[in-house]
């Protein structure tokens, strides 16, 4: 059986996942990331743990063979608890999440997970990987201070810079409830002082030609071309763009193997850019990020691939 950890409000990507295992005979089992709460009946001890989600199915670890870690959401808290009660609430349920994960640690995963955890929290341990790799990434600042910012504008940004956090108030790829990348110029600065409140990614702004996405699936490139040419950021106007498939440099896709290898990751979704200087740009590597887009549009087998890959690994 291959577990897949999701959330209650994930569809489309999913149910292809669901739909090919079940044409491989392969049992499978969705578990709620969210709702690993009051919702569900959760044991564990050293061996093996037992749960029985919110539709009454129940699953025991020890027929579980492979684990796809789709995409994990915060727990979903009880809307008449006592607020006094839900830092413990969510302590105690996020450690009974996390002894749960880690009882499969020696299974296969997509991705393993102490390796995704790792490479999701530190951006910078992300630009440092993909430097070693011999990918070309922009010089970059995670700040809270004004001056420090101050001056990085003015020595590596050529009057123009990009300001982001670290993560994203929504990984949804329609763009809802999502907090969009900030364009930074002269006149900006002078607000910069409230950067005390909010650290953010400072980098200098590129000027692109298109961006791409990169879906790695253990060797395997998917890659889709969107011309934004002039947006700080696509996800947030997506109305007036489409997808087009995309064939990278073999160069780039070796070095883009060589990074996902160092990191541990047999999945995820890399941003990349095409300046209008010739050269490919790394942004990002997200070991959840979306893909629906670019099987929906484009016919790329990504649901198949990462099915396939826990298979034959089983």
């Amino acid at each position: 059986m291959i577990l897949c950890i999701t959330h209650s409000q994930d569809f489309y990507t999913i149910d292809l996942f669901f739909h090919y295992l079940s044409s491989q005979n392969i049992p499978y089992f969705r578990l709620n990331s969210d709702r690993m709460n009051h919702f569900q009946k959760i044991s564990i001890n050293e061996h093996f743990f037992e749960l029985t989600d919110e539709d009454g199915n129940t699953i025991n670890s020890r027929d579980i063979k492979a684990v796809w870690h789709r995409k994990s959401w915060k727990i979903k808290v009880p809307e008449d608890l006592d607020e006094n009660y839900e830092k413990i609430f969510l302590n105690e349920y996020g450690s009974l999440r996390y002894n749960l994960f880690t009882l499969l640690e020696d299974i296969p995963w997509i991705n393993p997970y102490e390796y995704e955890k790792k490479v999701d929290a530190n951006k910078l341990y992300q630009l440092k990987t993909a430097k070693k790799n011999h990918l070309l990434i922009p010089q970059t600042l995670f700040s809270n201070d004004e001056e420090k910012i101050t001056a990085f504008f003015h020595e590596h940004c050529n009057g123009k810079a990009i300001a982001k956090l670290h993560g994203a108030l929504a990984k949804s790829m329609d763009a809802e409830n999502f907090l969009s990348t900030t364009i930074i110029e002269e006149d900006s600065l002078e607000f910069i002082s409230d950067i005390a409140y909010c650290p953010m990614i400072f980098q200098p702004y590129i000027d692109k030609e298109y961006e791409l996405r990169i879906v790695y699936v253990d060797g395997e490139f998917f890659t889709g071309k969107i011309n934004s040419s002039g947006m700080a950021d696509w996800r947030i106007n997506q109305e007036h763009l489409f997808w087009t498939s995309y064939e990278l440099p073999v160069e780039i896709r070796n070095n883009l193997t060589s990074m996902m290898k160092e990191m541990g990751l047999f999945f995820g979704a890399i941003d990349m850019i095409k300046g209008k200087d010739g050269n490919y740009y790394f942004l990002e590597v997200n070991p959840q990020g979306e893909w629906g887009m670019l099987q929906k549009d484009l016919g790329f087998p990504i649901a198949e691939k990462i099915a396939d890959n826990l298979i034959k690994r089983i």
